[in-house]
């Protein structure tokens, strides 16, 4: 029991730590695109040329890539590797003690990211993701050159900087309990990438659109058909109350 309760007092202390270095700054609310298939699409598209050369879904099979509107053609032809079939899983062909000796540590899976983000933090996993992926920045401290105000010190180095380009965060100076600080209130773009700010934003909501799609591929489904039990409760309920009326109405 012991042992028990250290492990849950430990566990539970790792995911505050965690959460603790990812969340310095206020998270940006990331736009709601689980309908939109052609954002998806995108999402998806991005996700495979971008996150999946390291990390891997491996919860999720290509072909799973038909409910958002993709044909097995399309899918095999643009979405997968040379290696893979239709019917794989979503991983990388780096494996773990490779992937260790690049990065210093394995690259986690994203599959469920957008969820346990959420579940860490109690903040929404899509608005961290889209914060993160849009907050890097250069610093030639860090082992890699990079560093980001969502998770700072994060080991991973911008995987997105071809199309972001190079930014610099600007500060205002506040005193704080008589302390002067530092608060971020905006970026400087210092060399531009093969997309404009705005471009970037909007191809980053889809990818993070694709990922929250992924963690629960039927919650579209779920909510609808939730939509709809509640409204036939209701009915049901509005129906019952009546015919309670008519059954005791005799009845004194």
């Amino acid at each position: 029991m012991k042992k028990l309760i250290l492990g849950l007092a430990l566990a539970l202390g790792l995911a505050s730590t965690v959460w603790a270095a990812g969340g310095s700054i206020p998270m940006d609310k990331a736009p709601k695109r689980t309908n939109d298939m052609s954002a998806l699409q995108n999402g998806a598209k991005l996700f495979v040329n971008y996150c999946l050369n390291c990390h891997s879904a491996s919860f999720m099979r290509f072909n799973r890539l038909r409910d958002i509107g993709l044909t097995d053609k399309q899918i095999a032809e643009n979405l997968t590797f040379t290696t893979d079939k239709i019917g794989d899983t979503m991983k990388v062909a780096m494996s773990p003690t490779d992937a260790k000796a690049f990065f210093g540590k394995n690259p986690p899976d994203l599959t469920l990211v957008a969820r346990s983000r959420a579940a860490i933090g109690g903040h929404s996993g899509p608005d961290y993701l889209y914060t993160f992926l849009r907050t890097y920045y250069r610093d030639p401290v860090t082992p890699t050159g990079w560093n980001n105000k969502a998770f700072p010190l994060t080991a991973m180095p911008n995987p997105l900087w071809e199309l972001q380009g190079e930014q610099r965060p600007l500060y205002n100076k506040v005193t704080s309990h008589g302390e002067e600080i530092e608060v971020l209130r905006g970026w400087e773009q210092v060399k531009p990438g093969t997309m404009t700010p705005a471009e970037f934003d909007q191809n980053v909501g889809d990818l993070v659109a694709f990922m929250q799609w992924m963690s629960e591929p039927a919650q579209n489904s779920r909510v609808r058909i939730g939509v709809w039990v509640l409204l036939f409760l209701a009915a049901f309920t509005v129906v019952a109350w009546r015919l309670n009326a008519v059954f005791w109405k005799d009845i004194k």
